[in-house]
C-alpha cells in the first residue's frame, strides 16, 4: 500500500511539475518576438511612454528593462491600462512603486487593448536583450544613415580664413613698401639721372594726395557700386525668407529641456507628424499628462510661473487637489515659426513616415534650442537640392520594387527623390 502511494505521489509530483513548467513556458511565449509586433510596440513606446520612461535608465518613472521578469504579463497589462485602479486595490508591489516615485500618478491608457500593451512589452524585451541596437547608428545597405547637415565651411573656420588672408595681405604690402624704399635708396646713389627722375625719386608719399587721385576715387566708386548691387540682389533673393526667425512665445517652452535633457520624443507632442500633412501644435491636455503632477522643474516650492500659465488657460487647475476650476478656458496663442507660402504643398507624413527623415533635417538641432528658431531658409532651391541628394527610402516598401529594378538597369548610384518625380512642379505646387 505504501509503495502504491509513493508511485501515485511520484506520478502526481511529475504531473504537477510538468504543469508548472508548461505554465512557465506558455508565459514566456505570451510575449511575441516577431519583427512586426516589436516595431509596432516601439512606435507606441516612443509615442506614449518615452516621456516618462527609458528602457535602460530611470527617468520620471522607473527603468523598464526586464519588467516582464519582475511582474507577469497580465499584471503589466492591468497596470498600464489603469495604474490607479491596481494601486487602490492594495497591490503591495504597485503601492510600493507609487510611493517610491513620490506618488506621481501614471497616465491612464485604458483605451489600449491587451495586444497593444503586449506589443510594447515585446519592444521592451527586444531592447533589453539587444542593448546595443538602440545606441547604434541605423545602417542601410552597409552604409551609415546620418542626419543631413548643412554643407559648406563652418562660420568659425570662414572667419579664421578671412583673418588669415588679411594678415597675409598686410605682410605682402609691408614687403612691397620695404622693396620700394630700398629701390629708391639704390636709385639715389646712381649718377646721371634726369630732372624728372630725380623729382620722382625725391617725391615724398602723401596719403592725402593718394585719396584725391582719380585712380583711387575710381576704385572706391567701383567697390561701392559693386557692394550696393550685391546687397540689392541679396535682398531680392531673401524676400519671404525668414531664416533665423525666433519669436517670443506666450509660454517659455524649452525644447532643450524637454526634447534634449528629458529625451521626450517629438512625436509625443506633435502627434500628427507621422499621420497627417501637418505636425500640429500640442493641445493642453498633452501638457497636462506630465504637468498635472510636475509643477516646477527647477525643484523650488510652489508652481513655476510658466506652468501656472497652463493651469490658468485651463480655467484654473489646482495641482494640490488635482481639480479643475470653473474659470474660462482659453487656448494658448502660440506664434508659428515655420511658414511656407500658401502655394506650397508639404506633407509631414510623406517625409517622416515614408521617407524616414529626422526632424533635425529641416528644423536643425531642435533638441538644443531654448527658443525655437527657423534654422534653414526653406527656399525652393533648398528643397530641390535635398531632392537631388536624398536617397529614396525603399526598404520594406513594395511600392518601389519595380522602380528600383528599372533604375538599377541604367544607374549605378542609388535612386534619388528626383528620379521618382521629385522635381516636378505639380509635386509641391497646387
Amino acid at each position: 500500500m505504501e509503495r502504491l502511494l509513493q508511485k501515485r505521489f511520484g506520478k502526481f509530483s511529475l504531473i504537477l511539475f510538468a504543469m508548472l513548467f508548461s505554465v512557465q513556458v506558455s508565459f514566456a511565449q505570451d510575449i511575441p518576438t516577431d519583427e512586426a509586433t516589436v516595431k509596432q510596440g516601439g512606435e507606441m513606446f516612443k509615442e506614449m511612454c518615452v516621456v516618462c520612461h527609458n528602457v535602460d535608465s530611470k527617468k520620471i518613472g522607473p527603468a523598464l528593462h526586464n519588467v516582464y521578469e519582475r511582474r507577469d504579463l497580465p499584471w503589466i497589462i492591468k497596470f498600464v491600462q489603469n495604474s490607479q485602479k491596481v494601486i487602490q486595490s492594495g497591490d503591495e508591489y504597485a503601492v510600493k512603486l507609487y510611493s517610491e516615485y513620490n506618488n506621481t500618478a501614471m497616465s491612464t491608457f485604458d483605451y489600449l487593448s491587451d495586444e497593444e500593451v503586449t506589443s510594447i512589452v515585446a519592444y521592451i524585451k527586444h531592447e533589453t536583450e539587444n542593448p546595443t541596437v538602440a545606441a547604434a547608428a541605423e545602417v542601410a545597405d552597409g552604409e551609415t544613415v546620418a542626419v543631413t547637415e548643412n554643407a559648406g565651411v563652418p562660420s568659425a573656420y570662414m572667419t579664421a580664413i578671412l583673418v588669415g588672408l588679411a594678415i597675409v595681405l598686410a605682410l605682402i604690402l609691408g614687403i612691397l613698401f620695404l622693396m620700394v624704399s630700398m629701390f629708391n635708396k639704390f636709385l639715389k646713389t646712381k649718377e646721371g639721372l634726369t630732372g624728372d627722375e630725380e623729382s620722382f625719386i625725391n617725391d615724398k608719399f602723401s596719403p592725402l594726395k593718394l585719396l584725391k587721385s582719380p585712380g583711387f576715387m575710381g576704385i572706391i566708386i567701383f567697390l561701392f557700386t559693386a557692394f550696393a548691387f550685391k546687397a540689392t540682389i541679396d535682398g531680392l533673393y531673401n524676400i519671404g525668407i525668414q531664416q533665423g526667425y525666433e519669436p517670443t512665445q506666450p509660454i517659455a517652452y524649452s525644447h532643450k529641456l524637454h526634447a534634449g535633457d528629458l529625451g521626450i520624443d517629438c512625436n509625443y507632442c506633435h502627434t500628427g507628424v507621422t499621420k497627417a500633412k501637418n505636425a500640429n501644435i500640442p493641445s493642453l491636455n498633452i501638457c497636462m499628462n506630465c504637468h498635472s503632477d510636475v509643477k516646477n522643474l527647477q525643484g523650488k516650492d510652489g508652481v513655476s510661473p510658466e506652468i501656472q500659465k497652463i493651469y490658468d488657460a485651463l480655467g484654473g487647475y489646482d495641482p494640490v487637489t488635482k481639480e479643475y476650476g470653473d474659470g474660462p478656458k482659453t487656448p494658448i496663442e502660440w506664434t508659428r515659426v515655420h511658414n511656407l507660402p500658401d502655394l506650397v504643398y508639404f506633407n509631414h507624413k510623406q517625409h517622416v513616415k515614408v521617407g524616414g527623415l529626422e526632424c533635425q533635417t529641416c528644423h536643425g538641432p531642435i533638441e538644443e534650442m531654448e527658443v525655437v528658431k527657423q534654422e534653414e531658409n526653406l527656399t525652393m532651391g533648398w528643397c530641390i537640392d535635398c531632392h537631388r541628394k536624398t536617397d529614396v527610402n525603399t526598404q520594406g516598401n513594395a511600392y518601389y520594387d519595380d522602380m528600383v529594378k528599372f533604375h538599377e538597369k541604367d544607374h549605378k548610384d542609388k535612386m534619388k527623390v528626383e528620379d521618382i518625380g521629385g522635381l516636378e512642379c505639380s509635386k509641391c505646387h497646387y
